[in-house]
């Protein structure tokens, strides 16, 4: 299989860099011409969602004994089972993701995203544990696989005949590739305090995983005005949901401080861990994008992008075959709020957004809250004209670092619904969801439905417990107990597991405190 893996990569570094530009600028008059012609309008607003898991033992075999204990290691997905349960792979072999079948934006795609959530990941785990293990909904995984350490998973890889191929990496060409071609960052390193880790692939980026919600616009011609207004409730919206503050402990330097490493973590490592991992000072790959003032200057930013992998790309039927180059070269557009363009049919064609910046989440409602509420402010936002989106471009981009960085502490800057900025959480989030919760509304949801789909967030910013602070606190106690890290963290991460298992399909957050 590595033989074969490694003479396919060979085949996309021969791939001429030049000719693949070409065809990607090509593809992109062909994207513009279509959006001329009004191809990618609909008549309604379409909302999907891709979830992205990791597998870990599940603790049925547990051995507890004084002073160690076992549980939640990461475990490696047969491919087989990936199929069974008709999850798609991704960058890792611990990695399984689902993705939803695209809904109307209204109270029954609502319910049927919902519920095809729990239905389709109700029978994978049903499937998995008679494998011995669980797929968890987490932003970052922070125990090994039993017997390995994170930094040798992480980094372990073997050459044939000159290519690089990381071993615990899925078999998809475009993830090898990038070890090996001529504009791919050395090493790939992660940026994160007390961390120090440097792998020759792109493995690293493998700890982290996220929900993405879509959502789609009626008109293509108004994608700018949607993009801008999402730049704008990234910020908010991650500072509720950062849920990666720890690496597995090994990855720390020797010799730090315990209470330094829980007193410095960020609320979304996440964030940091895909942008240093993957940019490099020729290619900021990942980032937080620029506003748009056109369609078609989105089309032309995918086109232009700094090429990494110029993968070949075969013919098909498809409608957006006609521009499969530059769907190609999306594949490694990564910013943090994205334009799509694509449909495999004319009459099913679409453009719509692709929001990145959530981090996988503890249970389903609070995925589907996530997805809800961003849809809603879509809705809502643009619709009324909210002056949030006068917010200068460099405010909302710290915005969005500072809660990374933060998480709700960051004191989020918000223009009201009045046109006056404040940093007032009471203020910030009211303003948010009363548009959040109108939003649905005027897309067919009941009041209370609309309240409830955004009540797991409300619980967030009135509380002001995240994720990454319920975590952060667990670890904390467990320093102050004089525990070292490599006991306090994965102590915390068995508890999140455990407390994952009773609430992911039909609990919340907040029964977790």
């Amino acid at each position: 299989m590595n033989s074969d893996l490694a003479a396919q990569v060979r085949d996309v570094l021969d791939v001429d860099v030049s000719e693949f530009r070409a065809q990607a600028q090509a593809d992109a008059e062909v994207v513009k011409n279509e959006l001329k012609d009004g191809t990618f309008d609909n008549h309604r607003s379409i909302i999907g969602l891709e979830y992205e898991f990791y597998a870990v033992a599940d603790g049925r075999w547990r051995q507890e004994s004084e002073g160690a204990e076992t549980g939640a290691e990461l475990v490696r997905v047969p491919r087989r089972l990936l199929e069974l349960i008709r999850f798609e792979k991704e960058l890792g072999l611990h990695n399984a993701e689902l993705t939803t079948s695209p809904q109307p934006l209204n109270a029954e795609g609502l319910r049927a995203q919902s519920a095809g959530v729990r239905s389709h990941l109700l029978s994978a785990l049903q499937t998995t544990r008679i494998e011995g293990m669980r797929l968890v909904s987490d932003g970052i995984w922070t125990i090994p696989p039993s017997g390995e350490t994170a930094r040798d998973y992480l980094t372990d890889s073997i050459t044939d005949e000159g290519v690089r191929i990381a071993t615990n990496m899925t078999d998809a060409v475009r993830y090898h590739a990038m070890a090996n071609g001529p504009n791919t960052p050395t090493p790939f390193a992660v940026d994160a305090p007390h961390v120090t880790l440097e792998a020759d692939t792109v493995m690293p980026e493998s700890l982290i995983t996220s929900i993405q919600p879509h959502y789609q616009m009626p008109h293509a011609s108004d994608l700018p005005t949607y993009h801008n207004y999402a730049l704008r409730v990234a910020g908010p919206l991650l500072a509720l949901g950062g849920n990666s503050p720890f690496f597995p402990a090994d990855l720390y330097d020797d010799g730090v401080a315990p209470e330094a490493v829980v007193a410095d973590a960020r609320a979304e490592n996440r964030i940091f861990v895909f942008e240093s991992v993957l940019n490099n000072e020729n290619a900021e790959k990942v980032r937080f994008p620029e506003d748009l003032e056109t369609v078609e200057q989105a089309v032309d930013r995918v086109a232009t992008d700094p090429t990494v992998v110029p993968m070949p790309v075969d013919g098909g039927d498809r409608f957006d075959d006609k521009f499969a180059t530059l769907r190609r070269k999306h594949g490694t557009f990564w910013r943090w709020i994205r334009p799509v363009f694509d449909g495999a049919t004319r009459s099913s064609a679409n453009a719509r957004i692709e929001f990145r910046p959530i981090a996988a989440q503890p249970t389903v409602r609070d995925s589907m809250s996530f997805m809800a509420t961003f849809a809603g402010l879509m809705e809502s936002l643009p619709r009324t004209e909210h002056p949030v989106i006068d917010q200068d471009w460099s405010v909302a981009r710290e915005n969005f670092y500072a809660a990374a960085r933060e998480g709700f502490a960051s004191e989020q800057r918000w223009i009201t619904n009045s046109g006056e900025e404040t940093t007032d959480v009471e203020t910030v989030y009211g303003d948010i969801f009363s548009h959040a919760i109108e939003g649905l509304q005027n897309a067919g949801c009941s009041e209370a439905d609309a309240e409830s789909y955004v009540a797991p967030l409300r619980a967030r910013a009135d509380s002001g417990i995240t994720p990454a602070r319920w975590k952060r606190d667990r670890v904390r106690d467990r320093v102050e107990n004089g525990d070292p890290l490599e006991t306090a963290i994965p102590a915390m991460q068995r508890a999140y597991v455990d407390n994952q298992t009773e609430t992911l399909l039909d609990g919340a957050f907040t029964e977790w405190w």
